[in-house]
């Protein structure tokens, strides 16, 4: 027997409105019966994995203990540049100067994730792949 992943769970203090922003960023809109005002919201992705946010009344007071890593289709720059105009705040930026790295956001409830670079930029630039050996 096994255990397979079907959603990542968002606490936050409005379900709606945080969904919203990763549609945003996943580029995939929350389920068709998710309606403002409601205390839950679902994105479900291409992959059969689901994004599900629920409103709980505490607030977040710590780092996330996991968190999500993107690896956008294109240039980690211009996704950067993308999340950036969607509501997301750099909260660390670990880029290095010969490409390597990623850059550590939080959403509009200040949940952390990640964006390294696209597979073809670690292929071309790093065989191993490694942008997350701090990580």
């Amino acid at each position: 027997m096994r255990s397979t992943l079907f959603n990542v769970a968002f606490d936050c203090a409005d379900a709606y409105e945080l969904a919203q922003f990763w549609s945003k960023v996943v580029g995939h809109p929350l389920n068709d019966d998710d309606l403002p005002g409601e205390s839950t919201a679902a994105i479900a992705l291409p992959t059969g994995l689901h994004l599900y946010f629920a409103n709980v009344s505490e607030p977040k007071t710590q780092k996330n203990r996991v968190h999500l890593c993107l690896q956008p289709d294109g240039p980690r720059d211009q996704e950067v540049e993308r999340l950036l105009a969607a509501g997301a705040t750099v909260a660390a930026d670990r880029r290095n100067p010969d490409g390597t790295g990623w850059v550590v956001f939080t959403d509009p409830e200040g949940n952390e994730f990640c964006v390294l670079r696209s597979a073809a930029a670690r292929a071309a630039g790093d065989p191993a792949g490694c942008d997350r050996a701090a990580h």
